[in-house]
């Protein structure tokens, strides 16, 4: 296989899929699926992997400067510690500043609950030619908000209507959106606190309450796989990565993102004035 395919056995785009059926409670954190390689493997296959991501993303945000109107919004999700941030180092690293959109979605302040749930998530859409990376999002009003029982079930499932309504508009306008969940297993989040608590440098990224959502661990995982019947579509897909390997989820959130551009199939502008006439201008200067 040519390019960075060669890296995969199969498709990861098809296999990370939520399709009809998915049960996350067999879904295993520390499988690869469709990568049979090794962390140095993953290595080498993501950098070159950067340089095919940052032409892409280059060729779609030159394409918006001249009027195209698509966007792309990768929505990460997860329990603590699963590699949000990682991601976004790692991946989205590799992309020219100006291509990307990121936002990390905390507690809704007092103004943002003064306003319907997704008004401070319309606030921070990607525009056109750029990647907007959201770092928790929308749904986290349907799963702190039923496993914390913040809100009434029926307001709950309110919201799940509203969450498709919003996500089938944006494919409508042109925003190709990508939802991810890293899918970490509880032994493996355990490891990770720990590691936070041995380490000094570390200490500021652990807080107290990780411990308290981690005691929740099952009522998690059965709010995700609410949201996975509910709001895994043909036009807004989710895709469970499995996220053990921190490597092997960095690469496959790579790989979601190149199929996307791929398939969007972003190029140059041409230009809208006489090139020739300008390279003897310019030389004359």
């Amino acid at each position: 296989m040519a390019g960075i395919e060669k890296f995969w056995d199969d498709d990861p785009t098809s296999l990370l899929r939520v399709h009809d059926g998915f049960v996350l409670d067999e879904a295993r954190a520390a499988d690869t699926p469709g990568f049979s390689g090794k962390k140095k493997d993953a290595e080498k296959a993501l950098a070159e992997g950067a340089d095919v991501l940052s032409d892409l993303q280059d060729m779609f945000f030159a394409a918006s400067t001249l009027g195209a109107r698509g966007s792309i919004l990768l929505v990460l999700q997860a329990m603590d510690t699963a590699g949000k941030g990682g991601i976004t180092k790692h991946v989205m690293g590799a992309v020219a500043p100006g291509g990307i959109a990121y936002h990390a979605f905390k507690a809704p302040t007092a103004e943002e609950r003064a306003h319907d749930f997704l008004w401070r998530i319309n606030r921070e859409l990607p525009p056109a030619g750029q990647i907007g990376v959201f770092d928790r999002s929308h749904y986290e009003d349907v799963l702190i908000g039923s496993v914390r029982q913040l809100a009434p079930p029926a307001e709950i499932d309110e919201r799940f209507v509203a969450i498709n309504n919003f996500e089938r508009r944006l494919t409508e306008t042109g925003t190709t959106v990508i939802k991810v969940m890293l899918h970490i297993s509880s032994d493996e989040q355990k490891e990770r606190l720990s590691a936070r608590l041995d380490r000094p440098d570390k200490h500021w990224k652990y807080n107290p309450t990780d411990v308290d959502e981690r005691m929740r661990w099952a009522e998690y995982q059965k709010a995700y796989q609410r949201v996975f019947d509910l709001t895994s579509t043909a036009n807004a897909p989710w895709y469970v990565v499995p996220g053990n390997h921190k490597w092997y989820a960095r690469l496959a959130v790579q790989h979601l993102l190149i199929d996307a551009l791929r398939d969007i199939d972003p190029a140059y502008p041409t230009a809208d004035y006489d090139v020739e006439l300008e390279k003897k201008r310019l030389a004359a200067t």
